[in-house]
């Protein structure tokens, strides 16, 4: 890989020498600055009828999805991929679909449109890249991640976000998503991997170390909550006043949803 891309100017174009990132305009505490739609093929050049791949178009904003498909500049998609099916990825998928003419892939069936479905181990290809796919349950039951060799590049969808930590959505599962930071870590070393580009935040140049914090951090925050209940809290709020009395409350929520996740992993 000759190196990242990580402009001055903000997250559009930041990437690797095969992955373009053009951000979605739909910031909040939960998306951060937005929902990166990643463009996976050549991006200092692209001829006419040369094949991308197109990861997560995110909400159903016409605004961004035309100026996703501006940026093709007569490239053609040969797949949307989404990482899975929470509606600031997908939301935008069908639209897109019909802008571009392209199928959508997905694990779930729910949100595929065209006969082939995507998960672990399948690989995706468009002229000659290739993009492996890795299955990553926890975050939502269908989250995936995506291997661009090329690049030694992890596209993670939700599973590891650019900047704090992420959610177990209703969903989700908490021990499911464990097991799969240990497995991406484990594929990350293996592979070399330089670089993890994320759905929500800005790209992360170590892999291993951002695994490693992640994986810490759930340690932690399940000794915390253990430690919560030795002092008399039973409820989710309860536990949420405790563990995230240094957070602020408008996470709170979601803080809980977290929360009710790792409580169904301990008493599992």
């Amino acid at each position: 890989m000759s190196g990242l891309r990580i402009p001055l100017s903000g997250p559009d174009g930041a990437g690797t020498d095969h992955a373009f990132n053009l951000l979605a305009p739909n910031p909040s505490e939960m998306t951060l600055d937005g929902t990166n739609t990643w463009v996976i093929g050549p991006t200092e050049s692209g001829e006419l009828g040369e094949e991308v791949i197109v990861v997560d178009p995110g909400p159903d904003d016409h605004e961004h999805l035309a100026r996703v498909a501006g940026h093709l500049a007569g490239r053609r998609v040969a797949a949307i991929l989404l990482t899975h099916g929470h509606h600031d990825h997908s939301g935008g998928a069908a639209t897109f679909a019909g802008l571009v003419g392209a199928p959508v892939r997905a694990l779930d069936p729910a949100h595929r449109l065209g006969e082939e479905g995507l998960g672990d181990g399948d690989v995706v290809t468009a002229g000659d890249l290739e993009v492996h796919v890795v299955g990553t349950p926890g975050h939502s039951f269908d989250s995936l991640c995506f291997w661009l060799p090329r690049d030694r590049a992890i596209l993670t969808g939700d599973t590891v976000l650019g900047r704090g930590t992420t959610v177990i959505a209703p969903d989700g599962d908490l021990a499911d998503y464990l097991r799969s930071l240990d497995r991406l870590r484990a594929r990350a070393e293996g592979v070399g991997a330089e670089a993890l580009l994320p759905g929500h935040g800005p790209v992360l140049p170590d892999p291993i170390g951002a695994l490693d914090g992640y994986i810490a951090h759930r340690r932690r925050r399940l000794d915390q909550i253990r430690e919560a209940r030795r002092r008399g809290a039973t409820t989710p709020p309860e536990i949420v006043e405790i563990v995230y009395a240094d957070v602020d409350r408008s996470l709170w929520p979601a803080a809980e949803m977290s929360v009710r996740a790792q409580l169904a992993y301990l008493d599992g």
